[in-house]
């Protein structure tokens, strides 16, 4: 008998559709503790009993997975879900939105090394071009790069009352441990001061009307990760990798702890998933082929596209002037407002 695939039960599922917000189960977060055991697929929805699912919603998704090959039976059990006790659904007290943002945009790896903050960084400019109201938090308490990567390096944020204010270079509203602390100081900090900045940075901070905060988060799944998830309500998260198979290995677990803690996943970038070539423009694989594309493929979460390795984006993060400002005609310029527009479009 044919053995079912995790991958194919996640696509089927993302084609149900939620139809008070018209995007599908697993975007939203509603699918938890799905378990494939031979023939025998079972998962458990979240339901909202203010807005409960229709019983024509639950028909049609299990048909939909009764017909996929190797299907012998399928378990769906509704979840009510935490802190709703009949009435309307209400968000924990510590998950209020942030005033003034409408959107929070964590950006995150599954380990250091794959240019996570390049991407964050240049995305944001990208969403910015699109004419949306940005802002970015560095998230990396260990190690913070916007203010070099945004030519900020030695700034401070002013304080007007008890709200700090954030820093403003190309447009977009900018806040960064790195502000606060010397370059070369170590943060040798345990998970509850980790907590506390992060909180404070989203609770303190005079962001202002946003469209989107774009929070650039450390490497790994990690302390600074449950607090976001945590403490406001994410729109998604953007997992980036490299092609090699040690970085896809811990973007799947990127993947998995963004599930875990109910928080979707918008979606995979490969960065320098190609090389260009400075003499001919040509691009050439130079690691494995079509491995984020393939991650994305097997865990059901939308492929948003392929950053080359190119001579020039590295520089001009160091320089402090991010290639989508800096070159914004360039081909590499235009592969991040390619995403910008995916993320945007609701991919």
């Amino acid at each position: 008998m044919p053995t079912v695939q995790e991958r194919d039960v996640i696509r089927t599922i993302r084609r149900v559709k939620d139809p008070d917000s018209d995007k599908d189960l697993i975007s939203l977060g509603r699918v938890k503790e799905l378990s494939i055991r031979g023939g025998e697929i079972a998962f458990k929805v979240l339901v909202d009993p203010a807005r409960p699912l229709s019983e024509n919603v639950l028909k049609n998704l299990r048909g939909l997975l009764e017909e996929l090959e190797g299907v012998e039976r399928v378990a769906i059990s509704l979840q009510q879900e935490a802190g709703v006790a009949g009435g309307p659904l209400k968000r924990p007290a510590a998950q209020l939105p942030i005033p003034g943002v409408d959107h929070i945009l964590a950006v995150a790896s599954g380990k250091g090394g794959v240019g996570k903050s390049t991407v964050a960084v240049n995305l944001a400019l990208a969403m910015a071009a699109e004419g949306q109201r940005v802002a970015l938090l560095d998230a990396d308490i260990y190690g913070p790069s916007l203010p070099t990567m945004m030519g900020l390096k030695g700034v401070k944020p002013a304080v007007v009352g008890k709200r700090i204010q954030p820093v403003e270079k190309y447009g977009i509203r900018v806040m960064s441990l790195g502000f606060l602390v010397e370059e070369d100081t170590p943060m040798v900090w345990r998970g509850p001061m980790v907590h506390s900045a992060v909180t404070q940075f989203l609770r303190e901070v005079d962001w202002g009307p946003t469209d989107w905060l774009v929070v650039d988060m450390p490497p790994g799944t990690g302390d600074a990760h449950l607090t976001l998830t945590q403490a406001v309500p994410l729109e998604g998260a953007i997992i980036v990798t490299t092609p090699q198979d040690i970085a896809l290995i811990d973007a799947r677990k990127g993947l998995r702890m963004f599930d875990k803690v109910g928080a979707p996943v918008i979606g995979i970038v490969e960065n320098m998933g190609t090389f260009v070539c400075p003499d001919c423009g040509s691009e050439h694989q130079i690691f494995s082929q079509g491995g984020g594309r393939a991650t994305a493929e097997r865990y059901g979460v939308p492929f948003l596209g392929t950053i080359p390795l190119h001579e020039e984006v590295a520089p001009s993060g160091d320089a402090g002037d991010p290639i989508v400002h800096s070159r914004p005609d360039s081909p590499i310029a235009e592969r991040f407002r390619e995403i910008a527009r995916r993320v945007l479009s609701g991919v």
